[in-house]
């Protein structure tokens, strides 16, 4: 057997396979379409009974407005589903460039460099950089200064208690 699997597949058997694949997937698609065709024949025969042709001219003349009645209703519904299968393409084909624009950018792979802070500057202003990046020299001394916070403000909402329930009660009584 393994000397079975090594074989390469000659081009005669090759052919074959090939074949009787295609003759496989044709006899499937030949099946599709007489399954199409019978169910086509099954709604037909369900939403659309044979016409009634009998009778005088005002019986012809109320079946044919009670046709153009449902084929204005067949419209409308397939206006709208038009109009949705375009809203969804529509909705596809922004995706579709969303996903182009998020696959198109790629960062390059940077380099590390490693470089001080004043030869970066340097660097970036060339012969205008003159200051000297020593920050803690340039850094000015704070005082502290800690505020009193005032100790009535957690009090303040109880005295005001009462106020608000009556104002509550004025407002429920309007």
């Amino acid at each position: 057997n393994a000397r079975m699997s090594e074989k390469k597949l000659t081009s005669s058997r090759r052919h074959h396979l090939k074949s009787l694949i295609l003759q496989i997937a044709q006899n499937w698609l030949e099946q599709e379409k007489k399954d199409d065709t019978a169910a086509k024949e099954a709604y037909m025969a369900e939403h659309c009974p044979p016409p009634e042709l009998g009778g005088d001219q005002n019986t012809l003349m109320e079946y044919c407005k009670k046709l153009h009645a449902i084929i204005d209703k067949i419209d409308e519904d397939r206006y709208d589903i038009e109009a949705k299968v375009q809203k969804a393409d529509k909705e596809i084909e922004d995706l579709r460039i969303k996903v182009v624009d998020l696959r198109g950018v790629k960062k390059p792979a940077l380099k590390k460099v490693r470089m001080s802070a004043d030869t970066m500057l340097k660097a970036l202003l060339g012969s205008k950089h003159t200051v000297n990046m020593d920050l803690r020299a340039n850094l000015k001394q704070v005082k502290k200064e800690v505020k009193e916070e005032p100790t009535e403000a957690a009090g303040d909402w109880r005295k005001n208690i009462e106020d608000k329930a009556d104002r509550k009660k004025m407002f429920e009584a309007a």
